[in-house]
């Protein structure tokens, strides 16, 4: 019987773990892997108290620190199928296995979301990709587009500088929502072609790779194409609550509702942090804060049940 199961291996459930931890929780941590949706970044830059370290390396560290605490019990790579309430207990069952808990706390994060049009799927690996870190040298003397005006975008435009021949950056607002500073950055390169707003993804070309992408200018009707090689897709996340969607309220984006000062759930004894949450910001350190939240506040919750 464990006091605590965090599920989820990203900043947030790492830090749940920590403080669990310091806290003599006997505390469980499932995940399939570590360092959450960073670990693709090359190049961290806003990890406080560290000037730069790549996902990678981040990863490495969160697993690290957290294997260090006699309290906490891994179990990694492994993956959680169901959550079931058992006489004011959890029951958490696995791939692998079963265990019992007193409390849960949810850190699964996002996965990226995806475009939803014809030829995205047929050409997924064939020239539509989600993650520039990965792949951003595949497409040397390419021309690319980059389809989101976030900060995952501008990032993807960035580490496709060195590499494409041409950049295109369509967002489907009318302004970027990036970083001031990664904006001008990305401005600055002579590989960026054209800023296309309010453009509204109508399709992806190709043959056996793509060869172009079609939108829709949303003031005039008109659709365009645009002649290229590679489609990278950075329109943001989807969170990962489909385990909890019988168990706690999602808001209408299927993030997980929570108490922003506890990180309590609106089922007892189950809480929730990171990028799973309505959190308003979805940033590493953000995450880090509210995972130390809600070991805490379980911490004070089996305090009160005793």
């Amino acid at each position: 019987m464990y006091d605590t199961i965090i599920i989820g291996g990203g900043p947030a459930g790492v830090a749940a773990g920590i403080y669990a931890a310091r806290k003599k929780l006997k505390t469980l941590l499932i995940t399939t892997d570590f360092g959450g949706q960073s670990i693709v970044s090359d190049d961290i830059q806003n990890w406080i108290g560290t000037k730069s370290i790549s996902g990678f390396e981040l990863a490495k560290n969160l697993e690290e620190h957290l294997r260090d605490q006699e309290e906490v019990t891994v179990k990694s790579p492994e993956k959680v199928l169901e959550i079931k309430e058992k006489g004011g207990l959890f029951l958490v069952t696995t791939n692998k296995d079963e265990y019992e808990t007193k409390t849960v706390i949810i850190t699964l994060g996002g996965r990226h979301r995806k475009l939803e049009v014809p030829g995205e799927k047929e050409f997924d690996g064939k020239g539509v990709v989600y993650c520039s870190t990965c792949d951003a040298p595949l497409f040397a003397g390419k021309a690319v587009a980059v389809v989101g005006g976030g900060n995952a975008g501008l990032e993807a435009a960035q580490d496709l500088v060195p590499y494409a021949s041409e950049i295109y950056l369509l967002t489907h607002g009318s302004a970027l929502r990036g970083d001031s500073v990664t904006i001008e950055d990305i401005k600055k390169s002579n590989k960026l072609k054209e800023i296309i707003f309010n453009a509204e993804i109508i399709k992806i070309n190709g043959e056996n790779f793509v060869t172009g992408l079609v939108y829709k200018d949303k003031k005039t009707n008109q659709e365009k194409e645009i002649i290229i090689q590679g489609v990278f897709v950075e329109i943001g996340a989807v969170p990962n609550s489909e385990l909890v969607k019988e168990l706690v309220d999602l808001n209408e984006r299927g993030q997980i509702i929570i108490n922003h000062k506890t990180g309590e759930t609106s089922h007892s004894g189950i809480f929730a942090a990171g990028d799973i949450t309505d959190v308003a910001y979805q940033q590493n350190n953000i995450s880090v804060g509210d995972g130390v939240k809600a070991a805490l506040s379980a911490y004070s919750y089996l305090l009160k049940r005793k």
